[in-house]
């Protein structure tokens, strides 16, 4: 029987666990740099905001930090990142770094310096961190358990090009790691604002693993549609302005559980962009930091391994709260908390050079949880729970 709005606030509200989902039985691992804290795209770009290393700092001063957990990490070699990634691409990134300068012949044909994927200090090293951290994470987790990258989720770099603020596709990397254990069935689960095309082009060939992208219809880059099965192993679930928390709720209910227990995956990779949110600029989607939590509190028990990662957010406090309250899902942490003053104090340092950012609301201050944002589920997601359904 299709659930209610009711039914799925209640859901949100209580985190159940269908029985077939599996207990985490390891410690959740914390992967990490401090490139993070002062690394900026450029002034005006929208990741010029500070977000990884507010996260990491929010999740210190909640008591939530775990020294022996937590992994710092190196930017990924040429080896490791031509593991899917064009040597001639790499290398040209490795000379953007180096001199500061693209030509037009690579700006044209490897989209540097260019379209929102600008040259800043740390063009390579950077991304190549991100990369690295989930290269580190597939290792660790051989035996299982969850790890959680938080710099993560470039999911639209393309094998030889940049694309949408995204230089090299760490999604994809993660996912070749877990295949190159041996692994045979990997889900990926996209919930960020934004279609996860590169994932989905990478693989779109591979039967190993089963992609799943929901995300705002009609918002770029304007692909993910719902009859696109990219060869039969991809779902999308484009979804519609005003997406609440309870058609997160129905769609992870309805569609990706019964996916992910017909698919039996041995890993899980979930990229939990948070530009969906209400308080997010750029999408049109009404999310609460909740309905992400319960989305990830439900998948990441799909599979003996998950890796989560972040991805998009381009409004600091509330990437901030949403990661740091994904860290605190995996280890079982309450989240309907006021803050602590020394975590007020990290949400009080940060700046913010947008029109929402000059007057704050007090709860982006001082609450880890955002009001609920529910509402009805619409025809149109029903639909696409359906559809993502049939075979």
């Amino acid at each position: 029987m299709a659930a209610t709005p009711a039914s799925c606030k209640q859901a949100i509200d209580r985190h159940p666990l269908p029985t077939y989902l599996k207990a985490m039985t390891h410690f959740p691992l914390l992967l990490g740099s401090e490139i993070y804290r002062n690394s900026v795209y450029g002034r005006q770009h929208p990741l010029s905001i500070p977000r990884v290393s507010v996260t990491l700092d929010l999740i210190r001063a909640l008591g939530w930090w775990d020294e022996a957990r937590y992994h710092s990490v190196v930017p990924a070699s040429r080896e490791q990142l031509t593991r899917y990634h064009a040597p001639e691409y790499v290398e040209a990134v490795i000379q953007a770094e180096a001199t500061r300068h693209v030509s037009i012949e690579h700006q044209e044909r490897f989209n540097i310096g260019r379209n929102g994927n600008p040259v800043f200090p740390e063009i390579f090293s950077r991304p190549a961190t991100s990369c690295a951290a989930s290269i580190l994470a597939a290792g660790l987790l051989r035996e299982g358990g969850v790890a959680h990258n938080p710099a993560g989720g470039t999911h639209h770099g393309q094998r030889g090009q940049a694309s949408g603020f995204c230089y090299f596709n760490d999604p994809v990397l993660g996912i070749l790691a877990f295949l190159d254990q041996g692994l045979q069935r990997i889900l990926y689960v996209d919930i960020d604002a934004h279609h996860g095309d590169g994932v989905q082009d990478a693989f779109h060939d591979e039967d190993r693993v089963l992609t799943i992208s929901i995300h705002e219809e009609g918002r770029w880059p304007r692909t993910g549609t719902l009859d696109d099965r990219a060869g039969g192993m991809a779902r999308n679930l484009p979804v519609p302005a005003g997406f609440n928390d309870d058609e997160l709720a129905y769609l992870v209910e309805q569609a990706i559980l019964p996916l992910a227990q017909r698919f039996k995956p041995e890993a899980v990779v979930l990229q939990c962009g948070c530009d969906g949110l209400e308080d997010d600029p750029q999408s049109r989607l009404s999310l609460s930091n909740r309905a992400i939590w319960h989305a990830v509190d439900l998948l990441h028990r799909t599979a003996p391994r998950a890796l989560v990662l972040g991805g998009g957010g381009y409004n600091p406090w509330a990437v901030a709260r949403c990661w740091a309250g994904i860290w605190g899902v995996l280890n079982g942490h309450a989240r309907e908390i006021d803050l602590p003053q020394e975590a007020q104090s990290v949400l009080g340092d940060i700046t913010w050079n947008h029109s929402r950012g000059r007057n704050p609301p007090p709860h982006w201050h001082t609450t880890l949880a955002d009001p609920p944002r529910n509402g009805p589920i619409r025809a149109e997601i029903r639909m696409a729970a359906s559809a993502a359904l049939d075979l």
